[in-house]
């Protein structure tokens, strides 16, 4: 997910929060659950919200003041917060005892929260309407131990941003969400586009884990094995080593990848997107919007779905953003309220339409206005029902296996400093060490 660090490491974390109690707990003291019940039985709820595009959070305000203006009873106010900081901000705020009652995260980040506790289960809180909407699949993203810990309700699938021109005066087919490329024709395409100084394919791998995981479940890659103890193990056979495989030939091999974007953002890689020296590049569903934005006047482009894996699979790896809430909040039935009346099926669309993103939810899904060809909507709709629980989604210690390991061997791997052998042998050997620590 682009718009926010991924989870630092639990101790680090936790070091971090022991720094930062102090400060936050002063600042934050005024808002005691204790003190926000007013003397005429009203209860004032606090909301997190992590919306950060300007649309997304005008939907948002908009829909709490719609939630105070039909229940005087019972009000939210809204807090403004940073995917940026969050993790730490939020383990302070439970230490500190003064969590936010409604908390707006990602399911990737509510692993170590839900297992220390801090995460109230909303197994018997939400309506069946709101637990009948989500697909099973989605509601897995957010169970931990057999309990729900967050509704996810906005996801994106990664796909092909094209360059039109290019794509059309070229001899590729162009593929479709019924007809997806293999990875063998996406290879194959990439060559076909490179050519007078275009790369065909640019990979942003400034953060190369999670797209790597999250595209090989497309060829059955699974990398995290769960035993019949429940114990977890890194596995790095041969389903999960050909999407590498593909992205480490086209920057070292072919060279139909530009390897000056190994060490960028999504966001980096735009302008010369626009200026033609990348013909496509794999991004997250939202980036549309920034694309909108600040194209050239009259740059054509288009979205393709990302290759798929053997037998036409298009499954990958999401991690949904969530609404949570806090155990220690004393209104936890209140804020199940507000989170039904805050993901009704129109709610959810105004929501995903301000983020460039899916809904969740079915019937919100279903909206005509997520199925329009513009921007590319339709594309992204098509492959809501591909998308899974991201391989890492419930593995303790996935993020220093993550940061200590896998990213750093990733990336020379992908720079052509190791081979195929040392990745694996690191990913696996110096990872399950790490994993063996967070499961005695």
């Amino acid at each position: 997910m682009r718009r926010r660090t991924l989870l630092a490491a639990s101790t680090a974390g936790t070091l971090s929060a022991a720094g930062t109690l102090s400060a936050a707990g002063t600042l934050l003291s005024a808002c005691a659950p204790g003190r926000r019940r007013a003397s005429d039985g009203r209860i004032t709820l606090r909301f997190q919200s992590l919306a950060w595009q300007q649309e997304s959070i005008e939907a948002n305000k908009q829909l709490v003041a719609e939630w105070n203006a039909a229940h005087p009873d019972i009000r939210v106010d809204y807090v403004q917060g940073s995917w940026d900081s969050v993790h730490d901000q939020l383990l302070t705020s439970f230490e500190g005892g003064e969590a936010p009652d409604i908390i707006h995260d990602a399911t990737d980040d509510l692993a170590d929260f839900a297992y220390g506790g801090y995460l109230a289960d909303l197994t018997g809180l939400l309506p069946q309407r709101l637990k009948d909407e989500i697909p099973p699949q989605t509601w897995q993203t957010a169970t931990f131990a057999g309990a729900v810990h967050g509704v996810p309700f906005l996801q994106e699938p990664r796909v092909l941003i094209a360059n039109r021109a290019l794509l059309e005066r070229s001899r590729v087919r162009i593929p479709t969400a019924e007809r997806p490329w293999s990875w063998g024709e996406f290879e194959d395409a990439a060559k076909e586009l490179t050519r007078d100084g275009t790369y065909g394919v640019a990979w942003p791998l400034k953060e190369p884990v999670s797209a790597t995981l999250n595209l090989s479940l497309s060829t059955g890659g699974k990398v995290f094995h769960r035993g019949a103890d429940g114990k977890v193990t890194v596995r790095f056979d041969a389903a999960d080593q050909r999407v590498p495989r593909v992205i480490h030939d086209q920057l070292g091999g072919d060279r139909s990848a530009a390897r000056t974007t190994l060490g960028m953002g999504g966001s980096d890689t735009l302008p010369g997107f626009f200026g033609g020296k990348y013909a496509m590049v794999p991004l997250g569903f939202s980036y549309r919007q920034q694309i909108v934005q600040q194209a050239p006047k009259g740059f054509a482009w288009t979205v393709l779905p990302s290759p798929a894996g053997p037998g036409g699979d298009q499954r990958q790896g999401v991690s949904p953003q969530t609404l949570s809430i806090a155990a220690d909040s004393p209104y936890q039935k209140e804020a199940a309220r507000f989170i039904d009346f805050f993901l009704r099926p129109p709610h959810m669309v105004r929501l995903a339409r301000g983020d460039w993103m899916l809904p969740t939810g079915l019937t919100a899904l279903r909206d005509p206005a997520l199925h329009t060809r513009r921007h590319g909507w339709a594309t992204g709709a098509a492959l809501a029902g591909r998308l899974r629980p991201a391989p890492a989604q419930s593995v303790r210690g996935y993020p220093e296996w993550k940061d200590k390991v896998a990213t750093p061997a990733l990336q020379e791997y992908y720079s052509g400093a190791i081979g195929m052998g040392e990745l694996r042998e690191r990913l696996v050997e110096d990872g399950n060490l790490v994993l063996a620590r967070y499961q005695r």
